[in-house]
């Protein structure tokens, strides 16, 4: 264990995390009935720009008046390159004390996050706001992707990183089939079998920007959420894009559809048998540390203390949720 201990970021489950636009507001009721863990309201790309104004009012209303239950409630800003972003900040955090985090599109430089940090703290300061926001920060372009470490670490409000697909491939020129998604040009061929025949093999293209992220988000104690799947008729596209980004270390995955939240928090829930097997880890090293012993056994294995760990956090989840 190095020296460097990494402060976490507030426990809070990620498994699901609804878009809904700001500029439609006969969803907002609708997104908080639902079963996501985490609901954010677009000012942004959601958002014709002369639907921006409005779609503000109807935000800064909905967070006031929409019984929002224990949902954590975000709202994507626009661009700080835009003219809107300071409207959006300034209007949302001085008159809606039920929001929990902003969310930053586009984070480019740790600079940007730099720059709204100063923002947020002097409106909470004036208002004498007592709840603290969070920041969520999308990295979808090459130039946040270059800058991932320093944008993770840019401010003591940052709690997660999200990875914007669409804007990314846009952002480094790739060709795309769809948001989220495969391509049949990602792929190698297999060697020849016997008779000549070689196999095409698909491969994942978005697989090294996705584990970069990760790895920067979890570096700075982030949570680490994979961006949205843009077939929401693909039941099983949704699972397999959300299966891959949970082993690469994501807690969690955009619903741009309410059919997807479902599937996020299957994917993203530990099993019974899992959470069985966690519980059981942590009461062998119970009954080792009563018995005064320093290795800890469990079905004729060793478990070492990353195992452990492991456990603490998958036990931990599976209370949360069954609290939620």
């Amino acid at each position: 264990m190095s020296f460097t201990v990494v402060d976490q970021a507030p426990l809070r489950l990620n498994r699901s995390e609804l878009a809904v636009p700001g500029s439609n507001p006969k969803l907002f009721e609708k997104a908080a009935r639902s079963a996501a863990d985490v609901v954010f309201l677009d000012l942004e790309d959601a958002v014709a720009p002369d639907d921006k104004p409005q779609a503000r009012k109807n935000i800064v209303e909905a967070l006031n008046d929409v019984n929002w239950g224990n949902k954590t409630m975000s709202v994507r800003i626009n661009g700080l390159d835009t003219h809107y972003m300071y409207r959006d900040v300034i209007d949302v955090v001085e008159n809606c004390p039920r929001l929990d985090l902003i969310m930053i599109p586009k984070a480019g430089t740790a600079a940007d996050i730099y720059a709204l940090d100063m923002l947020v703290t002097q409106i909470e300061t004036a208002k004498g706001r007592d709840k603290r926001i969070g920041f969520e920060m999308i990295i979808e372009s090459a130039l946040g992707m270059a800058n991932v470490d320093e944008i993770a670490r840019a401010s003591k409000r940052n709690e997660s990183m999200h990875f914007g697909v669409a804007d990314y491939a846009a952002s480094i020129k790739a060709r795309t089939v769809n948001i989220g998604g495969p391509h049949p040009d990602y792929g190698v061929l297999t060697d020849p079998d016997a008779e000549g025949a070689r196999d095409y093999v698909w491969g994942d293209p978005w697989h090294y920007a996705l584990s970069r992220m990760v790895v920067a988000a979890r570096a700075a104690g982030l949570r680490a959420v994979d961006g949205p799947f843009g077939d929401f008729s693909d039941a099983e596209g949704y699972r397999a894009a959300a299966r891959r980004a949970g082993v690469l270390g994501c807690e969690g995955k955009w619903s741009i559809h309410p059919s997807q939240i479902a599937l996020g928090n299957e994917v993203f829930s530990p099993s019974d048998e899992e959470v069985a097997k966690a519980q059981r880890i942590l009461d062998a090293m119970e009954e080792a540390q009563r018995d005064g012993r320093g290795a800890v056994a469990l079905d004729g294995k060793l478990i070492d203390i990353a195992s452990i760990k492991q456990a603490e956090v998958l036990v931990k989840k599976a209370e949360e949720i069954a609290a939620a």
